[in-house]
């Protein structure tokens, strides 16, 4: 049995999310729901999605935020815009950020589908297979769908949920600099001060997992950010 393609959902309108909802699950699509900007990032960061459809106008992080968030993270993943604007310049700024549609509101049901399935063809998404992926870290293998570590000796290391969540954020962009803010939106849906001093405890702790694998370190990147490096 061929498995639902994923589509991340952002719109705030409470009404019209469940109607796009209904639309695309009636369709054969698995759709997950969100009302507000870091409520869809914190979501996009815990599934691998085939198709985000973004509201521009969205509370506590718009669509253009969001998405040039979700661009920072993957470059890939079909991004749709809902709009109730018709602006020229506005058109212009989402296929800037990667955008691969701008669809106005009010729609035809019929129009969206189709041009849901047409991004969805273009992409080479539809018919794919999923799979477990694992990751590298020198000598240790990272199972995230298993919240799992597993040693050079064979034995394997239980992490919690939260650093499971971000270690694999770390692993899908190793080498690359995460902004604090970024993460903790990512992980915790918040970038307050009592988020991010908890993000630094739990970047310890991922520290202290691979303390005896000295060619893998969590780098501090002053008064930015983290990143994940191989230090051989």
């Amino acid at each position: 049995m061929e498995e639902k393609r994923k589509i991340l959902l952002v719109e705030d309108d409470f009404n019209l999310g469940f109607v796009i909802q209904d639309l695309l699950s009636d369709d054969g699509y698995q759709v997950h729901l969100c009302k507000d900007g870091k409520e869809g990032l914190r979501q996009f960061n815990k599934k691998k999605y085939d198709l985000c459809v973004l509201d521009v106008m969205l509370p506590k992080k718009d669509g253009f935020s969001l998405a040039e968030d979700i661009r920072k993270l993957n470059n890939e993943v079909p991004i749709v815009f809902l709009t109730a604007k018709n602006l020229a310049e506005d058109k212009v700024r989402g296929l800037k950020l990667g955008a691969d549609d701008y669809i106005t509101k009010p729609f035809g049901n019929e129009e969206f589908l189709l041009r849901v399935k047409a991004i969805l063809k273009r992409s080479n998404l539809e018919g794919s297979e999923s799979r477990e992926i694992t990751y590298a870290l020198g000598r240790i293998t990272f199972s995230p769908n298993n919240y799992a570590l597993t040693l050079p000796n064979g034995t394997h290391k239980k992490l919690t949920q939260k650093e499971s969540e971000l270690l694999k954020l770390f692993c899908q962009n190793h080498g690359k600099v995460l902004e604090r803010d970024l993460i903790a939106n990512m992980i915790w849906g918040d970038d307050s001060y009592f988020v991010g001093r908890s993000m630094d405890v739990f970047i310890t702790k991922l520290r202290k997992h691979f303390k005896e694998e000295k060619s893998i370190a969590i780098v501090n990147v002053h008064g930015v950010g983290f990143k994940l490096i191989d230090e051989v």
